[in-house]
């Protein structure tokens, strides 16, 4: 994104010239004068988590791009509850909230908030199998699971008085969705309310898990913050600075960078991965992380591309004469010097080899992570045909260096009136999307199932509300 470093020193002048009328520091020229952005969190794969102790999330993304904006260092502080947040924000420990939060009344007329940045809706989840509800009124004498301190207990509190009594709502003190997705995955209780864009990275984790209605409209998405009178000009300058991302483009890529990649898997595809996961992963994850670190790349991603070409089977031979868990031709194998396609070694040392080939082929103004989506591609459908879907792009006003403009002209390929326009023809377009977009998928759950691990646990975990025969019968695992 632009940098604006004239900001800051109109800024600054700004304030030592007591522009704003104040003779105490008001809170944006406090951060800009410590350098440091302090921004109260949660733990989750759509806000904010540590992956091999490298902070990521859309939550994050969103306030390391603010406190670059603004010349300081951000530090990100986890809490365990949402209660917590907030009352962090009272305190005034910390600047602002970035944690996946809805603007509600109540939060409203307490905290001072940043405009929209996103959009959601309240969903209610179900487990199939179960008795599906169509509407509030099926609620009622069924429990329903929240996060304490959420919109959601706001939202169903407000319809128990007005109008349905038996609503009958359990509030789970803790931070992240996927507790209350475990919860009704292992039968605890039947309904959970979460916000869409949650469920959706994380439906792939609970395959029989789906949703049963949306509970109300869209609502906006804010930053929340600090408890204070003086933080007028920190609110404009946020509000002014996701301005511009809306403007320039930047808030849609993180949005389809972090949100984009659960479309294109079915529910039964989610389903067979995550038995493969279990069943088959752990044979091949020693041998998969040393190939990963033989070619400095990611392992989730290498595992990834592995499962979507065989499915982990180092046996799999495709009718075309394709072999291996990287299924690579005859000729590709011989251009890399792979003696054995069916030896899971020499195959995935191959296919890691041609990966990034193909990646150190691109053009330079390639940047990641659209860089690694375009070497996806192309491993699928070929250098050729990458580029005559990039000519495509910016033939029809896209631009040829983004992943999300390129997919949508990759299926252009398979009609005559396109493909006869480019140098290498006709191309099975729509399959590379496909391809691209399941390894995307793969890739996050990869990531996610490990999120457990890596995250300091909070004072009072999940176990507290699960029967001891679940945790016996290990109905919890993934």
């Amino acid at each position: 994104m632009n940098h604006y470093p004239w900001r800051i020193v109109i800024l600054v002048l700004a304030l030592t010239a007591g522009l704003w009328g104040c003779s105490a520091k008001d809170s944006l020229q406090r951060i800009v004068d410590d350098g440091e952005l302090v921004v109260v969190t949660r733990s989750s794969p759509t806000t904010f988590y540590l992956n091999n102790d490298a902070p990521e999330g859309f939550e994050y993304d969103l306030a390391s791009l603010l406190a670059e904006d603004m010349g300081v260092q951000l530090t990100m502080q986890p809490a365990f509850s949402l209660d917590e947040i907030f009352t962090r924000l009272r305190r005034g420990e910390a600047d602002f909230a970035a944690a996946g939060l809805t603007l509600t009344g109540e939060r409203e007329a307490i905290f001072p908030h940043s405009v929209a940045y996103h959009q959601l809706k309240p969903q209610v989840i179900y487990r199939t199998g179960q008795r599906k509800p169509r509407s509030v009124a099926d609620l009622e004498g069924r429990r329903v699971l929240v996060l304490a301190g959420s919109s959601h207990a706001e939202a169903l509190a407000a319809l128990r008085e007005g109008g349905f009594p038996g609503l009958a709502v359990e509030e789970i003190d803790d931070v992240d969705s996927m507790a209350l997705l475990d919860l009704v995955d292992s039968d605890y209780a039947p309904l959970a309310v979460i916000d869409s864009n949650e469920f959706n990275v994380q439906q792939s984790l609970y395959p029989r898990l789906e949703v049963a209605f949306d509970l109300g409209s869209d609502q906006s998405m804010v930053w929340y913050l600090a408890q204070n009178d003086d933080n007028q000009s920190l609110r404009d300058y946020i509000d002014e600075f996701i301005a511009r991302l809306q403007a320039d483009g930047t808030l849609e890529q993180l949005q389809e960078l972090h949100f984009g990649h659960a479309d294109g898997v079915s529910r039964v595809g989610s389903h067979t991965f995550a038995l493969n996961m279990r069943r088959k992963l752990p044979a091949y994850s020693d041998l998969i992380q040393q190939v990963a670190e033989e070619y400095q790349l990611d392992w989730h991603l290498l595992a990834a591309i592995a499962y979507q070409e065989s499915h982990w089977d180092p046996q799999a031979t495709s009718p075309t004469g394709v072999r291996g868990m990287m299924m690579l031709t005859e000729p590709t194998a011989q251009e890399l010097g792979i003696a054995d396609r069916l030896d899971p070694l020499q195959s995935l040392r191959g296919g890691a080899r041609y990966l990034k080939n193909i990646k150190r082929r691109l053009p330079d103004d390639i940047y990641e992570p659209d860089r690694t989506w375009f070497a996806l591609a192309a491993y699928n459908i070929g250098m050729g045909h990458l580029e005559d879907a990039r000519v495509l792009t910016e033939r029809h006003g896209g631009d040829p260096h983004l992943w999300n403009d390129v997919l949508e002209r990759l299926p252009l390929l398979q009609k005559s009136r396109y493909y006869e326009t480019v140098r290498y023809g006709y191309a099975r377009g729509l399959e590379a999307v496909t391809y691209v977009q399941n390894i995307r998928h793969y890739y996050n759950i990869l990531h996610w199932q490990e999120l457990p691990e890596q995250q300091q646990l909070p004072p009072a975990t999940l176990d507290a509300y699960l029967p001891e025969l679940l945790q016996q019968t290990g109905l919890l695992a993934l």
